[in-house]
């Protein structure tokens, strides 16, 4: 058989890439009408226990690495500095729905830093959460950087910066505080970076491999016994207990981590990452869809946790986000998502 130019560099580096997997489908009618493929990766304390698609494959992780970003706040001495909570804790892992909730959890974080939301630097956008998306287009109020997902991270940028005594602009790469981030990224994947982005709330997102990714996942479910792995325990234990914090009513990572009764943590990420850190197990999950969609990610990381016995089938949460049907505007069953055949295995 004629090899491809791409098959032939691949064998000239040492290796023939692996192509992506099918994952999850939406039929309708009868028909497939749209099919996600992507990667995903088990891993424990050893390394791969059972993968689909390519496990090398680089990635940004987004916002799914943010208890790896929010290692050097605890391990720095910053976090017990400050005094700060499980709930700032959680909050500093989660991509929140800027909701009342955590507006004014963030607002009292910087409060208690003697600092204000112009030193944050996550931008502002509009809140997911439906009564202050609702508040703020009734009283005609631009939302503020306490709205930003991401804002319980920077928080804990400027808890980081405030004990590094670094400059304001804590964002920038070579910043002390960043410069932490890459260095605990490294470690916790056991992986060079091949490089960074800037992510939508202007923090560099390391990449590395899904593997590295799910390997950092297995180190937060089975840490060990030193600073580090104080850390980690402190932060998944953070993120079971305040479900609402690293998410909001209504979004997959609270009503997933509600459904497991805390007995796992989870964490989405933009263009279709997610991840899982399962310590009664010991297992850490990464997922990439390869065309970002969201709602391929969360129906594939659903169909793990089932495969993992981590979720109950006849759980409301499994319905929502893998097996239920979808409907239209009369509330007529149009079609279903489903599991590709041998997705998981």
């Amino acid at each position: 058989m004629k090899k491809s130019a791409r098959q032939k560099i691949a064998q000239l580096s040492g290796r023939i890439a692996v192509r992506s997997a099918k994952l999850v489908e939406l039929w309708r009618g009868g028909q497939r009408e749209s099919l996600h493929r992507g990667h995903a990766v088990i891993c424990d304390d050893k390394g791969v226990v059972e993968a689909w698609g390519d496990p090398s494959r680089i990635v940004f992780p987004r916002s799914s690495c943010k208890m790896v970003q929010a290692l050097p706040l605890i391990e720095s001495g910053a976090a017990e500095a400050a005094g700060l909570t499980s709930r700032q804790l959680a909050l500093a892992c989660g991509s929140h729905s800027g909701g009342r909730i955590h507006v004014e959890a963030v607002a009292g974080w910087l409060d208690g830093l003697n600092l204000t939301e112009p030193d944050l630097r996550c931008g502002a956008h509009m809140p997911r959460d439906r009564d202050e998306n609702r508040r703020l287009t009734c009283s005609d109020q631009p939302p503020c950087q306490f709205h930003n997902n991401c804002s319980g991270k920077h928080a804990g940028f400027l808890t980081l910066n405030r004990h590094l005594r670094g400059g304001p602009d804590y964002v920038a790469p070579d910043h002390p505080a960043q410069r932490a981030v890459k260095q605990t990224f490294e470690e916790v994947t056991g992986e060079t970076s091949p490089g960074h982005g800037i992510d939508g709330c202007s923090a560099p997102n390391w990449s590395c491999s899904l593997e590295g990714l799910a390997r950092a996942m297995a180190a937060f479910a089975r840490p060990g016994g030193d600073r580090r792995g104080r850390a980690m325990r402190q932060l998944v234990d953070a993120m079971r207990a305040h479900p609402e914090l690293v998410a909001g009513e209504g979004r997959a990572c609270t009503v997933l981590m509600r459904a497991m009764r805390g007995s796992a943590a989870v964490k989405t990420g933009a263009e279709g990452v997610f991840v899982a850190i399962l310590p009664d197990q010991g297992l850490g999950v990464a997922v990439k869809i390869t065309d970002g969609a969201t709602r391929a990610s969360e129906a594939a990381i659903t169909a793990i946790l089932l495969h993992l016995g981590a979720l109950e089938a006849a759980d409301p949460a499994v319905s929502r986000f893998l097996t239920g049907p979808i409907r239209n505007w009369r509330g007529l069953v149009t079609g279903e998502m489903r599991r590709a055949r041998g997705f998981p295995s």
